[in-house]
């Protein structure tokens, strides 16, 4: 384990998280935060961005934006609640393409995202804008101002990832991944920032593969994590062999590995050598323990599972009382 820090000033954390079990541990942090003093900042992977209609379209920052704003569709686990669907009608009248569905209160952030990226502002910048307009406390930041893209290759070839996880509803087996502009991006200075003055570094339940292995997979992000004087503790997404919504399950199978609490801190350790101190587990997943621990992590093991707001709060304090500083 790291040095810890010296705790005469506000504790940070830092989380790195994509999708929508990104966003609910990063609302039980916030939830949790007024109490501990602390504001989280929340880095987020942008592999999945896409352009559709002229529009940089940014599902994961916005998935985390909407949940930390109160704004999230809590029955999809995508876009906005109390959505209305008169833009996408229209374009289909059109024929336009609509397998990927922007509600009309979603393709408003859509829209002002992509004039200001037009008038020059970085993403850091215009997403720290939409999320302060939203009134979201916690730090919301791209993992980079640069573009990458997330590919899966499968038997029918190459796959844009919101063609493959949308339109194909991740139904292809995945049997490659890699990710586009990623050799010449780079983190933000904000997101190194981040990582250098947290006091704990999370990584969320989020997919391994294709929400946290991007934000990974950018040049000088491992060596600024395990230059850190923080803790770096990730949470399994896999719970009793499978993942809580996505492919994630599936993905261990194709790609080599198993879909298990044991296969997801395999799969860090030997991907990642020294870059996790712990694991977080769910408590169903306990007889993993032992297997975990030998691999050299600390291994705590409780509901991961988040089912409500107060399960996303209970996680969270569970995780900063162990592991805060």
């Amino acid at each position: 384990m790291r040095e810890p820090r010296d705790t005469a000033r506000d504790r940070s954390v830092t989380v790195l998280a994509g999708g929508y079990g990104g966003a609910k541990l990063a609302h039980g942090l916030a939830l949790v935060a007024p109490e501990l003093g602390m504001r989280p900042t929340i880095v987020v992977n942008t592999g999945d961005d896409l352009e559709l209609h002229g529009l940089l379209i940014s599902p994961d920052l916005d998935t985390v934006m909407y949940t930390l704003a109160g704004l999230a569709n809590a029955e999809t686990g995508w876009g906005v609640r109390d959505e209305t669907w008169s833009s996408a009608e229209m374009l289909a009248l059109y024929g336009a393409p609509t397998w990927f569905r922007l509600g009309d209160r979603d393709l408003a952030t859509h829209l002002v995202r992509t004039e200001r990226l037009r008038a020059g502002s970085r993403l850091t910048e215009v997403t720290e804008g939409l999320a302060r307009s939203l009134g979201v406390q916690a730090r919301l930041l791209p993992m980079s101002d640069e573009p990458v893209r997330t590919r899966v290759r499968t038997d029918d070839g190459w796959l844009d990832f919101q063609e493959w996880f949308v339109r194909r509803h991740h139904a292809d087996a995945a049997l490659e991944v890699r990710f586009e502009g990623v050799a010449t991006a780079r983190p933000t200075p904000e997101v190194l920032d981040a990582i250098a003055a947290a006091d704990l570094v999370l990584v969320a339940p989020s997919n391994p593969f294709v929400s946290v292995g991007t934000i990974l997979a950018l040049p000088g992000m491992l060596d600024a994590l395990r230059a850190a004087a923080a803790p770096i503790v990730a949470v399994s997404p896999i719970v009793r062999g499978a993942a809580l919504r996505g492919p994630a399950d599936r993905m261990f199978e194709s790609l080599g590995g198993e879909a298990s609490a044991e296969g997801v801190a395999r799969h860090y350790v030997e991907r990642y050598p020294d870059l996790l101190d712990a694991l977080v587990i769910d408590a169903l997943d306990s007889e993993a323990i032992p297997a975990i621990e030998r691999l050299g992590l600390t291994v705590v093991a409780q509901q991961t599972v988040m089912s409500s707001e107060e399960d996303r709060a209970m996680l969270a304090r569970s995780i900063l009382s162990r592991f805060l500083p």
